[in-house]
């Protein structure tokens, strides 16, 4: 039944009824056979068809003219998407008829189901542009003719439009290039997120969006100054309509699945579109690896032919150079390319000689990339791509490939070559081995990208550490980017970055193990010499021991001595400090703390001064903590007796990880707990805050704390605890406020110190406080995390080592510091740490001054596991 058939009187509930039937059966044609391209066309036509109708019921006729625009204007409506509806009247003051025709218009339409966006303009709003509104400038590039004044219309598409966007195609073209540069910065400036946003992603339906758009506005340009229009065949290119369609495909499955306008390619929905064959020819289930390998593929199709319109736009420095700072100009080579704006062109093939074919021009074509940000043409990569049989053939292995590799991997722009060599094929081509992590997705909540990406931001961040960086990293970046300049092998440092996470693409349990089976082999073809190769493999080896040694105590002689038996040499020790640096930060944006980097450098520190100490390391240890002593009580002379009797017993470690200031406002507290009363202190820091109990100790005084915390919905990110020989606790507890409830309402920090003192001093039973609290609700985890437990009796040499492996869970600190407690655990030290929805926890005990024995060991685990199921219930 058409929907223009309906009388105008009777039209609301049958127009509602047709298309909600028609939506069912785009649905379910989708469902059979997923085409998204098909999906977004028919329903347009049938929001076309409701459009025609609801128009006649009002009665306006050639009153207006209704116009789609957007994704509208471009039969691209996906199942939830907004339509886009432009309303051009003739007169900026429209009769009340048509104020009430239109408004019935959209009332009817939201009645159907039918999210809209209208805007109402007159053709004389139509003649002015608005700087500060260029989206909507943008969104009429894209216009259809609905319903109304055909003649209304004509004078916007024909005269009125062509000519303001003509005129202002200089601001177009530089708000879409500074629009598309801020969506890319927003998601890392890379398409490889293990979670993508299928639409604002780099290589999304965006970056589609604006290869339609910008050669419209360079046409509309040319035209408007009599000047030949440019070509720009990549719209029709076949790979690139390939992709395109098969994200409109991905979309419309992802707001199916959703019912509603989520763009979010979790990992749920990863299964789902791999089971489903999304986007896949063929029969039977695939699985996710393979399916997002798939969309990785499609997804740079369309961010290389983005950045190559972008730089295609006549303007006095490209994008590239825009972005890095380059000059304006071309120039010639001696290697057979030349270099324009910042984009390299590959020289014409002449008497038979292709310089595409040449693996020696290749190379020095990608040292260029390396040492100054270029990015080649569409010619030059199709070129390049064609080529790679030729360049097969002509590859050699050892000292020539090495010099050559060795000038990228050190070039300050080593990460913007490496992806295009990787995209083409030529990095494989030189090194196979890392062929196998190709666009991998290894699912964990911790990760945010692939792991080829992520080795490609891990070698960004080596290079940028000398560069001045803004944050709270800043001063972090500066030291560890001097001691990066201090390494004297920084080639083979890149080298195994490159390699260290290849082990990933093979099965086996321990990857760096493999990586560095595989790297074995990469040495041996570049017929590198032992010292080399050692150097390589130890840092593959051991690249993941530094992080894993900030889980320890790290002031902790027996943590150093450990640790420093792994690196060996200073050599090693800075090339891993620097290498696990950019590796974290490498991870996701957030990885990468304050905190994290300031215990990577004292455990550099340590392990610098392990391997230099004299024999007699007591009595050095006794000189360093004298001075550091001799610094706090320089503060406060009146009383630096007392200050001595508060600080005998503390562990050198309070000492270490306390400036002599706040250790003077520790004693200044410690002297007023003497009365028995709860010392609170409580600070903001750029990204989290810091509560600092001081008090005499108690049973349960730990896991009170921890409770009074998770009671008032804090994230506890890391904590410490420490007591001297008069029994004088020092507690600090590093947290996250999820609800900014302190930052957002100042007032409300007294009261909340006074609720924590009070649970802590027991006025307030901690079981009362915590079921009065609202319980935070649980978000469903992206990985389950089986639960491990271990003991060590070797890390430390008075204590017994816990580590508890969980699942993240709001409360988890609490259950396993109230299990402790209840066992009659001493506390000496916790290191908190969160990996995505991993919680690894540390903890340093005592269980009546001494090691925990092989039986109580037993029990205790029993207990812990059962207080991590209790709470996770």
């Amino acid at each position: 039944m058409s929907l223009k058939s309906q009388p105008a009187s009777k039209v609301t509930s049958p127009v509602r009824e047709i298309y909600g039937h028609q939506m069912e059966m785009i649905r379910q044609v989708f469902e059979k056979l997923p085409d998204g391209s098909r999906m977004v066309a028919a329903r347009s036509i049938a929001v076309d068809e409701v459009v025609h109708a609801l128009w006649q019921s009002t009665g306006l006729g050639d009153a207006a003219a209704l116009i789609a625009i957007g994704g509208y204007g471009r039969q691209e409506l996906y199942p939830c998407s907004d339509v886009d509806l432009l309303v051009l009247l003739n007169d900026a003051r429209p009769t009340k008829a048509l104020t009430d025709g239109v408004r019935t218009l959209s009332q009817q339409m939201w009645d159907c189901g039918i999210r809209l966006a209208p805007v109402t303009r007159s053709l004389l709003e139509c003649e002015r542009f608005d700087p500060n509104n260029v989206e909507f400038a943008i969104s009429m590039l894209d216009h259809r003719f609905l319903a109304g004044s055909q003649e209304l219309y004509a004078a916007l598409s024909e005269r009125l439009l062509p000519r303001l966007l003509a005129k202002e195609s200089g601001v177009l073209l530089a708000q879409l290039q500074h629009m598309t540069a801020e969506r890319h910065t927003r998601y890392g400036n890379t398409l490889f997120h293990l979670e993508p946003n299928i639409k604002e992603c780099p290589g999304g339906l965006r970056d589609a969006h604006v290869c339609g758009w910008l050669p419209q506005i360079l046409k509309l340009a040319a035209d408007g100054k009599g000047k030949p229009v440019p070509e720009f065949p990549i719209a029709d290119d076949a790979e690139f309509s390939e992709a395109v369609d098969f994200l409109k495909t991905v979309r419309a499955f992802l707001h199916y699945r959703h019912d509603r306008d989520d763009n979010v390619l979790d990992w749920q929905a990863q299964d789902g579109a791999a089971s489903a064959r999304i986007g896949l020819s063929g029969r039977g289930k695939a699985d996710a690896a393979y399916w997002m390998r798939n969309y990785f593929r499609h997804a740079r199709s369309i961010e290389r032919r983005t950045l190559q319109l972008l730089d295609e736009i006549p303007q006095k420095k490209s994008l590239a150079a825009l972005a890095l700072g380059l000059k304006p100009g071309g120039r010639q080579t001696p290697n057979g390319f030349r270099v324009e704006r910042g984009i390299v062109l590959i020289e014409k093939a002449e008497k038979g000689m292709d310089p595409a074919h040449e693996m020696e021009t290749v190379l020095a074509i990608f040292e260029a990339i390396a040492a100054q940000g270029l990015r080649l043409s569409r010619n030059a990569e199709m070129r390049l791509a064609d080529a790679l049989p030729m360049l097969s053939a002509s590859l050699e292995d050892g000292p020539a490939l090495w010099r050559h590799l060795s000038a990228i991997l050190t070039g300050p722009f080593a990460g913007q070559a490496l992806r295009t060599m990787h995209a083409l094929g030529i990095l494989e081509l030189m090194l196979p081995e890392f062929h196998g992590i190709d666009a991998l997705v290894i699912r964990d909540a911790y990760h945010r990208y692939t792991v080829d990406e992520h080795t490609f931001l891990l070698i960004d961040t080596l290079h940028g550490l000398p560069r001045v960086v803004e944050g709270p990293l800043a001063d972090w970046a500066k030291k560890f980017g001097i001691i990066r300049d201090e390494i004297e092998h920084t080639a083979l440092l890149y080298l195994a970055a490159l390699l260290h996470d290849t082990g990933k693409g093979r099965s086996g349990d321990d990857h760096a193990v493999e990586s560095a089976r595989m790297a074995q082999s990469v040495c041996s073809r570049l017929e590198f010499d032992l010292h080399e190769t050692g150097l390589v493999l130890s840092l593959i080896q051991n690249h993941l021991e530094m992080s894993n040694a900030l889980r320890r105590d790290i002031f902790d002689q027996e943590t150093v001595r450990i640790f420093a038996s792994k690196v060996q040499t200073h050599e090693q020790l800075r090339m891993l400090m620097v290498f696990t640096y950019a590796d974290i930060n490498a991870v996701h944006p957030d990885a990468l703390t304050p905190w994290k980097a300031e215990n990577l450098w004292r455990l550099y520190m340590a392990t610098s001064n392990y391997l230099d100490r004299s024999v007699d390391e007591d009595r050095v240890d006794t000189k360093m903590e004298r001075e550091l002593v001799r610094r706090v009580t320089a503060l406060q002379p009146a009383k630096a007796e007392s200050i001595r009797e508060f600080l005998d017993g503390f562990p050198q470690r309070y000492l270490h990880t306390r400036t002599p200031d706040e250790i003077r406002v520790h004693f200044q507290m410690a002297e007023r707990a003497q009365d028995g009363s709860i010392q609170l202190s409580l600070q903001q820091s750029s990204a989290d805050w810091e509560i600092t109990l001081i008090a005499k100790d108690r049973p349960m005084l730990f896991a009170a704390m921890t409770g009074a915390l998770t009671g008032w919905g804090m994230n506890i990110v890391t904590a410490d605890a420490f007591s001297d020989a008069s029994g004088i606790v020092v507690d600090s507890f590093h947290f996250t406020d999820s609800f900014r409830t302190l930052e957002l309402n100042p007032s409300e920090r007294e009261p909340f110190l006074e609720s924590v003192r009070k649970v802590a001093g027991g006025e307030i039973p901690l079981a009362k406080f915590l079921a009065g609290r609202r319980r935070t609700r649980r978000r469903a985890p992206l990985v389950t995390v089986e639960t491990a437990i271990s003991f060590d009796d070797i890390a430390s040499t008075h204590c017994t080592l816990l580590q508890v492996v969980a699942q993240d869970v709001p409360g988890l600190l609490h259950a396993l510091s109230e299990a402790l407690a209840t066992f009659g655990c001493s506390i000496e030290v916790a290191l908190i740490d969160t990996e995505g929805d991993t919680a690894i926890d540390v903890f340093y005990l005592t269980h009546e001054g001494s090691k925990l024995s092989q039986t109580d060991q037993g029990r205790l685990k029993e207990t812990l596991l059962k207080a991590v199921r209790d709470n996770a219930s």
